[in-house]
């Protein structure tokens, strides 16, 4: 049976940082489903809306051709709903995703759930691009 991984991010300034995290989540299962995140819940959890639209960070995430499939959040305040339709084997997360792997397990008990390692953390960081 195939083992259905997904991952989220904003994504914006896409950087090699975010292409190594993209490559350790590809290579945790045979598909890889990577969630782009809505605008608006950027501004919501972050504070700021990011540089790119969703559009153009989607296309951009798509243009890696690392992810099997790219699909942007859902509108509301529930960033892990989208998992109930997905229907996710693993949930990869980037080593300084605010998420916690609890958070998770509590409402997704059959899922894996896995935090990444950084890629030259010091170097490549989407805060980095923004100033």
């Amino acid at each position: 049976m195939k083992k259905r991984v997904v991952c989220a991010g904003t994504f914006d300034h896409l950087h090699p940082g975010h292409l190594d995290f993209l490559r350790q989540a590809k290579a945790l299962g045979d598909e890889l489903i990577v969630i782009v995140a809505r605008d608006e819940t950027v501004k919501r959890i972050k504070g700021f809306l990011p540089t790119d639209s969703e559009e153009v960070r989607k296309r951009n995430v798509e243009q890696t051709n690392i992810a099997d499939k790219v699909v942007l959040g859902n509108y509301n305040a529930d960033i892990f709903e989208i998992l109930k339709a997905l229907k996710p084997d693993i949930v990869a997360l980037g080593y300084d995703q605010r998420v916690k792997e609890t958070e998770i397990l509590k409402r997704f008990t059959h899922l894996k759930v896995i935090r990444l390692s950084p890629y030259q953390a010091d170097k490549y960081k989407s805060s980095f691009y923004r100033k």
